[in-house]
């Protein structure tokens, strides 16, 4: 399932306009015709998959992507910034991706767009040592993220801004999603914002850690992750991009209805226990509910997001609209064809 990194055409944080048009033109799957196979590029936001990224790998497993005539290939990089970067730039059809990347490429002139949603809860927590009691505290800190303006940043960057800091008030230490535990654990970072199988894989092993902010419960109306596409793209596409949103759709479900079976592919796609799985899934999938078994694509879910990017000084420049943001018609077409779920 995981692919090696490639490289993207835009090299800055924030996809611009200009990097647009010095890309080229992105490349088309082999056959995009209703009932033809094709063949797809997608990328992930993480260089390990994350439960919240494993509905990819249900679909796989479980026959879904076959059923709807594609062949996916998956890349998986260090976060959603280059995920948005290559969809722009042509080297992925489809990314996985938080919101911010997404609304800051869009304010920056990429023609990007919103189409589907693999979590659109949040499924992340903060974690420090147990003597950390208050976000304040964090001042002077050394604190784990991927890069400036991905997700676990953004989530960082909001804690420090609700308690009056800012990123000159502690320092930035860059890492990849799969080393939190072990900086952790080690004492080289005091804080992460750690996926839900890492949480409870690192509380198990160093007693000294706890849980500082549950987001999900902070920013319960926050929307987290989606499948983001060029408008380019999408319109030589738009049966590709139905049939993959029918695939994901029918992995949700399937999540929600199979545990047994769903936790030795997650376990698999992320290299973490049966046990630490089983688990998270009681967590994100039958407490919090994380992943959309229709559309997924609140109006009111996605508007609060972007006024929290607003707020806490996330969004880069003027915020999108959202009637450009977000294509609904992939994903009403899928839903049409799958029937709605209650």
């Amino acid at each position: 399932m995981r692919g090696k990194v490639i490289p993207v055409c835009a090299t800055g944080l924030i996809v611009t306009a200009a990097a647009v048009s010095s890309c080229g033109t992105p490349h088309s799957p082999a056959a995009s015709g209703a009932g033809k196979t094709a063949s797809i590029t997608i990328g992930l936001p993480t260089s390990t998959p994350s439960f919240a990224n494993s509905d990819v790998a249900v679909a796989q497993a479980e026959g879904f992507f076959k059923k709807e005539g594609l062949n996916v290939n998956v890349e998986s990089l260090s976060s959603g910034v280059p995920v948005v970067q290559g969809v722009v730039g042509g080297s992925l059809d489809i990314g996985a991706s938080s919101t911010e990347p997404v609304v800051n490429a869009a304010a920056a002139g990429a023609p990007v767009q919103i189409i589907g949603s693999y979590a659109n809860k949040l499924t992340v927590d903060m974690v420090t040592p147990s003597g950390i009691t208050a976000p304040a505290q964090l001042r002077g800190k050394r604190l784990g993220i991927q890069q400036v303006g991905a997700f676990r940043e953004v989530m960082t960057r909001i804690v420090l801004e609700k308690a009056g800091m800012t990123q000159s008030d502690v320092s930035y230490v860059p890492g990849s999603a799969s080393g939190y535990i072990g900086a952790l654990v080690q004492g080289t970072i005091q804080s992460g914002v750690l996926q839900e199988e890492q949480v409870l894989q690192v509380l198990d092993t160093d007693s000294k850690l706890h849980v500082l902010v549950n987001f999900a419960k902070s920013f319960p109306d926050y929307f987290y992750g989606g499948y983001v596409v060029s408008k380019s793209w999408l319109a030589g596409n738009e049966s590709v991009a139905e049939r993959f949103l029918a695939a994901i759709t029918m992995a949700h479900r399937f999540m929600y209805k199979h545990k047994a079976a769903t936790v030795p592919i997650v376990a698999k796609n992320t290299g973490f226990s049966a046990s630490v799985i089983s688990r998270a899934y009681d967590v994100l999938v039958a407490q919090e509910g994380v992943f959309p078994v229709n559309s997924g694509l609140d109006t009111s879910r996605i508007t609060d997001t972007i006024n929290t990017m607003k707020k806490y000084h996330i969004l880069t420049g003027t915020a999108p609209a959202e009637s450009s943001l977000v294509n609904t018609g992939p994903i009403t077409a899928a839903l049409a064809k799958l029937g709605g779920a209650p």
